[in-house]
């Protein structure tokens, strides 16, 4: 009797940890606002970007170090004059649905992305608005595409690579309604779309049949194995109810984490920190049409009002140094003349502004307070202003509404930060452009675009140094925009989480990072 009592409940152990092993493993993973679409590239923002690009791929991605290298492209040929590019797709590639990938498909995405109707983000830098204007894509056989450019542009591929274009992710053409309009993204991704419950998360499933382009991870072109069943973001908007729920176990990873409480974690057992220096820059946009700071004498008040070290300081909580430059520190083109920038100088900011005729008309900084380095920013900045005799208030508004007023190019002062660049000339041509076309660009210089223009036509590192550097000091009189320092990604996660890490870019990647099966 005691054997077969002790055989039962043998047998009964075993069906429930079969049970148990049978449960999917779902990785909660918190974003600090809910996405925009799920259309890459077209209405979206950061936090939109991390989420589409584990879901579709491009013909290139960018490596651990950012730099473009094939993705859904087995191989890329460039012709001799740099005007064609041939991209030979990997073999046997599978969307979402199971259709296999072919250069049909390429040509089909490239022709919705580029149809104003869509609204691309990026359609204005292939279009030859910016400077690439691609005269034809063409699809010579099933795994061959073929792009021609009007003139050689070395950053191409880095073009096509960036985040905020979504990758130039290619989708089946079942994404869309029977109507021509957008349902939800079949791509080629390491994982699925499932499911988005707006303002509460959205749900990825783990594609079991991804195949990744090489063994080794290496940014978003190397080993991609999706190792938990479920990805799901959960969008906490406040900060410290999104603290509390990591440290309860609601959820596993905050990617995003509060510069002032990184110290908080380091003795905790139960959850881990990681930091790493991004690509991407923080800064104060300024809007140079506005009727007052339209006058470089106000704009330049403004820049040696503020002690961009003690400013820094404050918001990063001595995480970060500043960087004046829109160039990353961790750039091949950062030079000592990048490091060269304003000094805190009161009595010239006070002389500045007689000069300028300031009357002590009101400025408004727009912020929001989803991001803390922006609010403390905004905060920090306010008071520094203020010392100065510089009329300042904060104007709060949702991170969404912000977004829209940058794209508007509808704010005086605004802090801000930007998404990831690989290039010193993506970085640059990020704030810069006409206006009355582009209204979210900042600085309308047609001399300082004339450089840029040169920088993004030649591969000469030494030509290419010197353009930049006379771009930092140009930047630097017209003082279009502030630059601070190079964002932080600072992220903590619960240790039964294995293989997650900040990365140089904005976007949180979860291939390759597992959770611990009974951690539920």
């Amino acid at each position: 009797m005691k054997i077969a009592s002790l055989l039962s409940y043998s047998l009964l152990s075993l069906a429930t940890a079969s049970a148990w092993a049978a449960q999917p493993t779902v990785l909660r993973a918190h974003i600090d606002a809910d996405i925009r679409s799920t259309d890459p590239g077209v209405n979206r923002d950061g936090g939109t970007d991390a989420v589409m690009l584990h879901i579709v791929e491009g013909l290139v991605g960018n490596d651990a170090k950012g730099r473009a290298k094939p993705l859904l492209a087995e191989s890329i040929a460039v012709s001799e004059d740099g005007r064609e590019y041939t991209f030979t797709l990997r073999d046997g590639i599978k969307f979402h649905n199971g259709q296999t990938l072919t250069a049909d498909d390429v040509l089909w995405s490239w022709r919705r992305f580029t149809d104003p109707k869509t609204g691309w983000r990026c359609l204005s830098d292939f279009d030859g608005r910016i400077r690439t204007k691609v005269l034809e894509v063409k699809a010579t056989d099933e795994r061959t595409v073929v792009y021609t450019l009007e003139q050689a542009d070395p950053l191409f591929l880095d073009s096509l690579a960036r985040g905020d274009c979504g990758g130039t992710g290619i989708v089946h053409r079942d994404s869309l309604n029977a109507d021509g309009s957008w349902n939800r993204p079949i791509g080629t991704g390491p994982f699925k779309f499932k499911e988005w419950r707006h303002r509460e998360f959205v749900s990825l499933e783990k594609n079991a049949d991804y195949v990744s382009r090489s063994d080794t991870p290496d940014g978003y072109v190397g080993s991609k194995r999706p190792l938990v069943d479920e990805l799901r973001y959960i969008v906490i908007t406040d900060p410290s109810t999104a603290k509390a729920a990591l440290a309860s176990g609601a959820i596993d990873v905050i990617s995003k984490f509060p510069y002032s409480e990184i110290s908080e974690f380091k003795d905790n057992k139960q959850i881990a920190v990681t930091v790493a220096p991004q690509l991407a820059p923080t800064t104060f946009p300024i809007q140079t049409q506005d009727k007052l700071l339209s006058n470089v004498k106000m704009r330049q008040a403004i820049a040696a009002a503020l002690d961009y070290d003690q400013l820094v300081e404050g918001v990063t909580y001595g995480q970060a140094k500043p960087n004046p430059s829109i160039v990353p520190v961790s750039s091949p083109f950062y030079s000592d003349v990048h490091k060269q920038g304003y000094t805190h100088d009161l009595a010239l900011a006070k002389k500045l502004l007689a000069e300028a005729g300031y009357k002590g008309e009101r400025i408004v900084i727009t912020t929001n307070k989803r991001n803390p380095v922006h609010f403390d920013g905004a905060l920090i900045a306010q008071a520094m202003l203020q010392q100065a005799g510089i009329n300042t208030d904060i104007e709060v508004v949702e991170w969404g509404t912000q977004q829209d007023r940058w794209q508007k190019g509808n704010y005086q002062l605004m802090s801000f930060s930007y998404s990831a660049r690989t290039d010193a000339s993506l970085s640059y041509e990020a704030i810069m452009g006409p206006k009355d076309t582009q209204p979210r660009k900042l600085w309308d210089n047609p001399e300082a675009q004339a450089l840029l223009e040169k920088s993004m036509s030649t591969d000469d590192v030494a030509e290419r140094q010197k353009l930049f550097d006379e771009l930092h000091v140009m930047m630097l009189k017209d003082v279009p925009v502030l630059a601070l320092f190079n964002t932080l990604s600072a992220g903590a996660y619960r240790t039964s989480v294995k293989g997650y890490s900040s990365t140089l870019f904005s976007n949180a990647i979860y291939w390759e990072v597992e959770k611990d099966a009974a951690a539920k």
